[in-house]
């Protein structure tokens, strides 16, 4: 049995995390990047397919590629970001399954069979690792912004012009400025959002 977590973590990790909106210009470091993918892989998976793949977007020549594909109101906090973060999935992760799930490599032909099958597949579990990594970010001591409002198609095409991964979601990394953040907004009561049958 797992042993609860320090206080302290999960008000780092849960409490006390924000999504940020505006960041310092403080660096994050390859290592910082690779500790961060390090913890998140190891989190679940359906049959541990891992689809997500994630693009760094850190450099200035990245960034003016991505800036025009995001909306207006999201272009501010992507040109100041250290680090934005492309969340998306390999379409055939299922070819992966065989080094992935070595006690069954035949795993692979569940999700093989049916285009559709694995597309619902590959963006469900590469948005719960897209969940992963930013828990994972916020254990090492960086913040998160994640967003929608981009365009996708430009985006795929920009970044995945081989066609074999499409975006999920974006989510900018760094230190977050916590004077850009307002109050923190409600969130529903157990008794509104849970049940006990």
């Amino acid at each position: 049995m797992s042993n609860p977590v320090a206080d302290q973590a999960l008000d780092q990790i849960f409490r006390a995390g924000r999504s940020h909106n505006a960041w310092h210009d403080t660096p994050v470091s390859d290592a910082e990047l690779t500790a961060l993918y390090d913890l998140m892989k190891m989190a679940p998976t359906s049959a541990n397919c891992s689809p997500a793949r994630v693009v760094f977007v850190r450099s200035a020549e990245a960034k003016a590629k991505l800036l025009p594909l995001m909306l207006e109101s999201n272009r501010s906090k992507v040109e100041q970001a250290p680090v934005v973060a492309l969340i998306a999935y390999h379409k055939k992760f299922y070819d992966f399954i065989p080094q992935l799930f070595p006690h069954n490599p035949g795993a692979r032909e569940w999700f093989a069979h049916s285009e559709d099958l694995a597309q619902e597949t590959a963006f469900r579990n590469s948005s719960l690792q897209g969940g992963y990594f930013m828990l994972a970010a916020r254990a090492i001591g960086l913040d998160v912004g994640p967003m929608s409002g981009f365009d996708a198609g430009g985006v795929n095409a920009a970044f995945f012009p081989d066609g074999e991964c499409a975006v999920n979601f974006i989510c900018c990394l760094g230190h977050g400025d916590e004077a850009g953040l307002f109050a923190r907004s409600p969130r529903l009561d157990f008794a509104d959002a849970c049940q006990i049958i």
